[in-house]
């Protein structure tokens, strides 16, 4: 195996890994359940809802994550729909977690299951980056029976496009001295941050690979696309990646939505549905010891359009009745143009402490406080079921029911 170093010097070149799980969620499911295995198993039961993972069998059939589940059960009638269940997924993500910080000191973790590692001058005690990555892979699998695919290169950008080659259960290895010839025929939708209706500008202009926006100056792709976008399709196209691999990332928002079993129009009842999303941000936020000043509602209609909504607090907030006002208040300010298919709430622009918002005073906000922690700590202990408030007392039975058909339901830190 060839050491990575730079052309024409001593310097040793990075060596930067992503790793992806395997269709993870799907691949969980088949795990637990071996009657699964070799079978199309899609995460996402409800009709109204959206697919959150397809096993490979399934993707056989043209059906993919973030896919209406309708359009999914017609693509795949006999596949097996399942609504999958978070709290297993963060315990398999761990471990898989756990596993890379054995083998590098700078893991950055991305998403539930796909993380990026530095390993760079750690050849002396894993040996080359092919036979670390293999290592990883055999750990993982091991204390998981999941498989993984991992991308090696000189940067965070190419690794992670390596790392899609190929899946599932594969390495790519991509050598510096290769990095030209790679980007000459990578295709300018494979890159991340390049959206579709910037691949459908490039393919109008007949540039469909990196190696073609290269051919360019970067002045040419400023004038097209601004300053920011140029300099970012242009420095890609050369292959140009210098973030650092980061061990710790602070979350950037806290949010939750749910997908209607039946589109809403009474504004009423979408503010139980806000309440009842209020509560389980506030409930992450104090967990992780996060404030946040901006609340933003996010709504999509029957027709699938959709719309957001945002206000900045005067100051940061954790609290239920904070969150559950602001966005309340959103909702009135809006009219509705037609029956409500979904509807959510984030909270974002943290801090780690500061002056709570409160329009009752000092003493209204301590007992509020004191409430939505007396109230988590017996969730916590006793299961998020034992006990409601009154606001949504008799609005349980029909929340159950919506959520069970709802895999779009997703309280979740980005």
């Amino acid at each position: 195996m060839k050491s990575m170093k730079t052309a024409g010097t001593n310097s040793t070149q990075r060596v930067i890994m992503h790793l992806d799980m395997d269709a993870f969620f799907a691949s969980v499911e088949q795990v637990d359940n071996p009657e699964l295995k070799g079978k199309p198993v899609i995460i996402g039961k409800s009709m109204r809802g959206v697919v959150s993972a397809a096993s490979y069998e399934a993707r056989k059939y043209g059906v993919h994550s973030a896919m209406p589940v309708a359009e999914a059960r017609r693509r795949c009638p006999h596949g097996i729909f399942i609504s999958g269940s978070k709290d297993r997924y963060k315990v398999v993500s761990d471990v898989v977690m756990g596993i890379l910080h054995n083998f590098s000191p700078l893991v950055e973790q991305v998403s539930v299951d796909e993380a990026y590692l530095d390993a760079t001058g750690l050849e002396r005690i894993f040996g080359q980056p092919m036979e670390m990555a293999l290592a990883m892979k055999q750990a993982i699998f091991n204390a998981t029976g999941l498989t993984s695919s991992v991308g090696i290169a000189p940067n965070k950008y190419l690794a992670k496009v390596c790392s899609d080659i190929n899946k599932p259960d594969g390495i790519y290895f991509l050598l510096p001295e290769k990095v030209d010839d790679f980007l000459a025929a990578l295709p300018v939708g494979k890159v991340g941050g390049i959206g579709r209706s910037m691949v459908q500008i490039l393919a109008d202009m007949n540039v469909r690979t990196m190696g073609e926006v290269a051919r360019y100056p970067l002045e040419f792709w400023i004038d097209r696309f601004g300053d920011k976008g140029g300099r970012f399709l242009f420095s890609r196209s050369l292959g140009e990646d210098s973030r650092p691999v980061t061990p710790s990332r602070e979350p950037k928002s806290s949010g939750s939505e749910n997908t209607f079993s039946n589109d809403i129009k009474e504004k009423e009842e979408l503010e139980q549905w806000l309440w009842v999303q209020s509560e389980r941000v506030g409930r992450d936020l104090r967990a992780n010891g996060y404030f946040g000043k901006t609340v933003t509602l996010k709504v999509k209609y029957s027709d699938f359009t959709s719309l957001t909504r945002s206000v900045t607090l005067d100051a940061p907030v954790d609290s239920t009745q904070a969150i559950f006002d602001a966005a309340a208040g959103l909702l009135a300010s809006l009219r509705l143009a037609r029956a409500v298919r979904l509807i959510g709430v984030s909270v974002s622009h943290f801090s780690r402490g500061g002056r709570q918002l409160s329009l009752w005073g000092e003493e209204k906000k301590a007992e509020t406080s004191q409430l939505d922690k007396t109230i988590d700590a017996i969730r916590e202990r006793f299961g998020r079921k034992v006990l409601e408030r009154g606001r949504v007392m008799g609005f349980s039975t029909s929340r159950k029911a919506s959520e069970d058909m709802a895999p779009t339901d997703k309280p979740a830190k980005e």
